[in-house]
């Protein structure tokens, strides 16, 4: 028998929230469905598939109640935050794509959510600069004031308001790995890294600590990628394809891209470090990790068409 091909999905937690509007569970549950259909159609093509997934806004959310309920129970430390969404969002898919795949005859894919751990360097100059956004959007007096009261670092959040901002060190390998590979021989559809992983650091006598800290969703996903082997990797986002001069008179839309150009177009600052530049910063080390893999960003409807090379933005190692 033929081996199946392997993607890695990275889903972006924002997804999980349509609107300002649609904060609960229950909504981010309905969200979660609508991508467990798209992902299940992969399945159906044939793919196996690695789903990962961001909790920005998720976090944030825990972190703000723990810190409002603080007279009254110990707070949350952010590593335990990060722990708390892969259960609870993994929760979601796991439940969502195993419906899913029942209706659509796939039941023998079984889905298995697995708390995952970063590794991640001490020393990482991150620690110094914190600059990635978890938590709702606000607006600046909110935020400021929120930053006052809790001793926040705060950022203005690529123009769709204010976030708190925390230490995003670089991911420098994924613990449980070979658990994920032993999975995907058993033909499961495995759900990790979410909210990048949980970041740890190795001690002298080989221990894990955890860090405060908060992986990008997109670069370890592209590491995960990368020890995997996958043939691809695909980030679903808001629009169908990636395009330069974004929200100008002379913007493109772009269909493909190899190593090369990628590399130019994000050197000349075509993609904002606030939305689309870590997607493509995740493609271009992933291309240099499997450089015979394909990249794709493209909106969670399109993918299976974006597989077939119908829709999206494709990104080539050559």
């Amino acid at each position: 028998m033929q081996k199946k091909k392997l993607a890695v999905v990275a889903v972006g937690g924002n997804a999980l929230i349509r609107s300002n509007d649609e904060v609960s569970l229950d909504q981010q549950y309905d969200a979660v469905v609508e991508t467990a259909r798209h992902v299940a159609d992969l399945i159906a093509a044939g793919w196996q598939v690695v789903l990962t997934h961001g909790n920005g806004p998720q976090v944030g959310f825990i972190l703000r109640r723990s810190e409002l309920a603080s007279a009254q129970v110990p707070t949350v430390p952010l590593e335990y935050a990060v722990g708390d969404t892969q259960g609870a969002i993994g929760f979601m898919f796991q439940n969502a794509l195993g419906n899913e795949l029942r209706r659509s005859g796939l039941a023998h894919t079984k889905v298995i959510a697995l708390v995952t751990q970063t590794l991640i360097d001490r020393c990482d100059p991150a620690f110094t600069h914190p600059d990635k956004p978890i938590g709702a959007h606000m607006s600046q007096p909110i935020a400021e004031q929120l930053a006052a009261e809790q001793g926040w670092q705060i950022a203005e959040d690529a123009g769709r308001g204010w976030r708190r901002v925390v230490a995003s060190p670089a991911p420098l390998g994924i613990v449980e790995t070979p658990t994920i590979r032993a999975l995907l021989e058993q033909d499961a559809l495995v759900i990790a890294c979410g909210g990048g992983g949980i970041p740890v650091v190795r001690e002298k006598d080989g221990s894990l600590q955890a860090a405060q800290a908060v992986i990008d969703k997109d670069r370890a996903s592209a590491l995960l990628a990368i020890e995997l082997q996958a043939d691809m990797l695909l980030i679903p986002t808001g629009v169908e394809q990636v395009a330069i001069h974004f929200g100008t008179p002379e913007q493109r839309w772009l269909e493909t891209l190899n190593l090369a150009e990628a590399t130019q177009l994000l050197a000349d600052g075509h993609f904002g470090a606030g939305s689309m530049g870590p997607k493509v910063e995740a493609m271009l080390s992933y291309l240099k990790g499997c450089p015979d893999g394909v990249g794709l960003i493209t909106n969670p409807p399109s993918m299976g068409k974006a597989v077939l090379g119908q829709a999206g933005t494709r990104f080539l190692g050559h």
